[in-house]
């Protein structure tokens, strides 16, 4: 079940479209941006009705 989502790049400030697989629960994994090819580490957790929650941040950031 992915379902797309809307995240701005911590890098260039684009916001780029990903699909979060909503069957897992809680997930952190490394996308690169679509626009500036930076890593970003996305921390996933999808709430109780079902809605993803998606931090995206940089690599020095916690």
């Amino acid at each position: 079940m992915l379902t797309p989502c809307s995240i701005d790049c911590p890098y260039c400030g684009e916001s780029i479209d990903i699909l979060i697989d909503a069957s897992i629960r809680s997930q952190q994994y490394i996308e690169d941006c679509q626009v500036c090819c930076r890593p970003i580490t996305l921390r996933v957790e999808i709430d109780a009705e079902g809605e993803p929650q998606v931090h995206a941040s940089g690599e020095n950031e916690a």
